[in-house]
């Protein structure tokens, strides 16, 4: 089995990841602060091709330990999903520093980190997929999520960027943008708000089936081509 690491793994659109490439053969590392109850019935039905990890990804000086455990215990990596992430919104002139910080570390510090620690196992092997998960935020802005927008942003300028780093070593970075899913994202949203959402969207909201789907392309060897991609995954909603 190729070693996976997928962050963010226990809910929302990283659980739906998992659960797409549990079927295939790979051992999914799967790193979050702590497992949902879903997450656990899943690792219970399938046994050793999940393991769970806890990490706060909030604390990124433990990134590289947390990386040099998995490829010692588990040995060289195939792949990284970098899911986890925070969308706290606020108008940025009263957004506390605390949660602008947060946002910034766990979005893309922390992303950044768990690639350099991921690659160099990666690099020996002159093989990989390293994904990150962005949003359509990252292109369209919306109110009140300016530093969410930053974050995201910046982690497609990353993936453009090392995707010529990695590439000689046969190593692709590519990067999925997801738009509004019919997930918790968009319970909150009522009335006007949740109907403008669903009106930008000529194929209605994507589900995080749809968008783990795509992770699985970009992890298979039909995707050895493609590197420096941002997939956005919308429902034509940025047409």
């Amino acid at each position: 089995m190729k070693n996976v690491i997928v962050t963010g793994a226990t809910r929302g659109l990283g659980l739906a990841i998992v659960k797409r490439l549990c079927g295939e053969d790979y051992r999914l590392i799967c790193i979050g602060r702590r497992e949902s109850d879903e997450f656990s019935k899943l690792a219970g039905k399938v046994g050793d091709k999940i393991v769970f990890r806890p990490y706060d990804l909030e604390q990124p000086d433990g990134i590289q330990a947390l990386v040099n455990g998995i490829t010692r215990e588990f040995g060289p990596l195939y792949g990284l999903i970098n899911n986890a992430g925070v969308g706290l919104d606020g108008v940025l002139a009263t957004q506390h520093a605390t949660e602008i910080s947060r946002v910034l570390t766990v979005n893309l510090e922390s992303a950044i980190l768990m690639t350099k620690y991921a690659c160099r196992s990666m690099l020996t092997r002159r093989e990989g997929r390293i994904i990150n998960v962005s949003s359509i935020i990252a292109s369209t802005g919306f109110n009140g999520l300016a530093v969410y927008a930053a974050s995201k942003a910046g982690l497609e300028g990353f993936t453009r960027s090392l995707s010529r780093e990695l590439g000689r070593a046969k190593i692709t970075v590519n990067c999925i943008a997801p738009g509004y899913m019919e997930t918790d994202m968009t319970a909150g949203l009522e009335g006007e708000k949740l109907a403008s959402v669903r009106r930008r969207a000529p194929l209605g909201l994507p589900r995080p089936e749809d968008v783990a789907g795509a992770a699985a392309f970009l992890l298979s060897a039909e995707a050895a081509m493609m590197t420096g991609s941002i997939v956005k995954i919308d429902g034509g909603s940025t047409a």
